[in-house]
């Protein structure tokens, strides 16, 4: 599902308007993201929870030379679903 499929599904059934929607959740993501930043985690109850974890530096080659590389360490965002979310899906 794009963005634009889920502004289009929220603004269907609330009836605000997709710009007002759009900015919503554009306002989100901020919000999460600054969570992330500032905490390292942000839960929502129900839903899921986002965390960031560190990737360790580690050896990796070139695919078209073959050459190893270096590829270094890294922070990446996680998402772990809660149970009554998996539920729902299954």
């Amino acid at each position: 599902m794009t963005k634009a499929q889920v502004v289009e599904a929220v603004s269907t059934i609330t009836g605000l308007s997709k710009a007002v929607v759009a900015r919503v959740i554009d306002c989100y993501h901020e919000v999460v993201s600054g969570g992330l930043k500032k905490q390292g985690r942000v839960t929502f109850a129900g839903f899921g929870t986002f965390s960031v974890s560190r990737r360790k530096a580690r050896t990796g080659f070139n695919p078209s030379t073959g050459q190893a590389i270096t590829i270094p360490a890294t922070k990446v965002a996680k998402f772990r679903a809660s149970p009554a979310l998996m539920k729902g899906i299954k």
